[in-house]
């Protein structure tokens, strides 16, 4: 560039501030909420009759999963383990650029889930890389046999899961930036 070059008097408009904090404190606060309910879960519900809340809308059971929503995979326990490890290293390496609000509750949420249900894959029995998840929140009847059990890492998942769409459908990106949607042509028609 030389100093004859113009130089553009217009500046694009100032980048949202980083929303790490609001990605980090969510998924800690919504972590800790995790494992301290799958603490309670296993301290409280092992071996009792499942507990009938809400008419019978919400039921609390103790499952052990080694697989996925109605123990699916169950003889991929490690997998599912590599895959979450991958997920949680994806969030990581994009949550720095986070600019947008939508994408660091969404991220931060999955974040929390993803960590942990690796968490009881990684240090509950049968062992590492093998544990079975401790889910204990049962839709409509207390067997799964309605929704599959859950806890509150695989409620972050699907919310966070859930904000990620949203986001990507209204043209949100996790950077800030806005895509605009282009006007649809019209269609030249005829006339009768």
């Amino acid at each position: 560039m030389s100093d004859n070059d113009p130089v553009s008097t217009e500046s694009s408009p100032p980048l949202p501030p980083r929303r790490l904090g609001l990605f980090a404190g969510l998924a800690v606060v919504v972590l800790a909420l995790d494992i301290v309910t799958k603490f309670w879960a296993v301290a409280t519900l092992d071996g009792q009759e499942p507990v009938r809340l809400f008419g019978g809308a919400l039921y609390l059971v103790l499952v052990r999963n080694p697989g996925a929503a109605w123990s699916i995979g169950a003889d991929y326990t490690w997998v599912l383990s590599l895959i979450m490890a991958a997920v949680v290293l994806a969030i990581l390496y994009f949550a720095p650029r986070l600019r947008s609000g939508g994408w660091a509750a969404g991220l931060g949420l999955v974040l929390a889930g993803a960590l942990g249900n690796l968490g009881d894959r990684l240090f509950r029995p049968p062992g590492f890389l093998h544990g079975h998840v401790v889910d204990f929140l049962s839709l409509f009847a207390p067997d799964g046999s309605v929704w599959p059990v859950f806890n509150v890492a695989d409620s972050a998942i699907c919310v966070g899961g859930g904000l990620i769409v949203l986001m990507a459908l209204l043209g949100r990106e996790y950077d800030g930036t806005v895509i605009e949607k282009k006007p649809r042509a019209s269609k030249k028609g005829t006339s009768s």
